[in-house]
């Protein structure tokens, strides 16, 4: 076997750092991942383009949107399940999640199922759960026990049924005796934990719902989270890493609560950089 030169296995070792360096510069190893909501009248116009801006920018994963609930997304109703997962893959990005309507579950949720297994997804979420104003623990019982049904049928098929927390959630119980209790904690004891998991709102520190407390006190319980920075003086989002927040104890507490992917979701002007500070973070 021919000698190797001493130039040349440093620049051979220098390149395998490199490369191992940029392995470890996303915060834990995971694929740095953007929900494309916030893009989505360019997804509508120029959905090739924009999943090319998205990668340019330095995103490897995105969560889409259901073609049904969702309308800018349903030009993608157009293609299969396989023929959009292999487009995607062709152009280099990985797509294991969607959100849903949960009117388009409750009408026809095996449909649903079946595109999201065609696309290779693990993971299937609802934004809310949208129960009433002033919701009474009758309320929200009701809408636990219909979505651990649809979180069951969706183990079915290897899918893990997830929530995530908007207005609904966020709101508090009305009545006596839980008055006052946040609907949010109210479902980690209603929901199955094995049928669905959790998808965190990081910008719900702005309602008094810290991601670090949650991934503290509910082990197990999360899988997956949205990410926004959040300026705390100025009550606004900004920039990842240009915030009041600590990414690397939010990232770090996260994988130990089992957290196992994110999506940015802010405006592209503000997720652009963000991607570039997350390649950066190490956790």
């Amino acid at each position: 076997m021919a000698e190797i030169s001493r130039r040349s296995f440093m620049a051979v070792a220098g390149c395998a750092a490199a490369f191992a360096a940029g392995l470890r510069a996303n915060p834990l190893g995971w694929p740095i991942g953007c929900q494309t909501y916030p893009v989505r009248t360019n997804l509508a116009a120029d959905f090739p383009g924009t999943i090319k801006m998205l990668t340019d920018a330095g995103f490897q994963a995105i969560e889409l949107c259901s073609p049904v609930a969702y309308a800018e997304f349903r030009g993608l109703a157009k293609y299969s399940g396989k023929e959009l997962s292999k487009m995607l893959g062709d152009m280099g990005v990985r797509c294991e999640s969607a959100h849903f309507g949960l009117k388009e579950l409750r009408d026809g949720q095996a449909a649903r199922i079946e595109w999201a297994a065609e696309m290779g997804m693990t993971q299937m979420a609802v934004a809310s759960l949208s129960g009433p104003k002033d919701p009474t623990m009758d309320d929200v019982k009701r809408l636990a026990d219909e979505y651990n049904k649809m979180g069951e049928l969706a183990a079915k098929s290897g899918i893990q049924q997830m929530l995530h927390n908007e207005g609904f959630e966020c709101s508090l119980l009305s009545g006596t005796p839980n008055g006052g209790q946040r609907v949010y904690d109210t479902l980690f004891q209603l929901l199955d934990p094995k049928l669905v998991k959790f998808q965190f709102q990081i910008s719900t520190i702005a309602q008094g719902f810290d991601a670090v407390e949650y991934f503290t006190k509910f082990p197990g319980r999360f899988r997956s989270m949205h990410v926004q920075g959040w300026d705390m003086d100025a009550k606004k989002q900004v920039v990842v890493g240009k915030d009041s927040l600590d990414w690397k104890k939010i990232f770090t507490t996260a994988k130990a609560a089992g957290v196992q992917n994110y999506f940015v979701e802010m405006s592209y002007d503000l997720m652009k950089p963000s991607a570039t500070y997350l390649k950066t973070l190490q956790a």
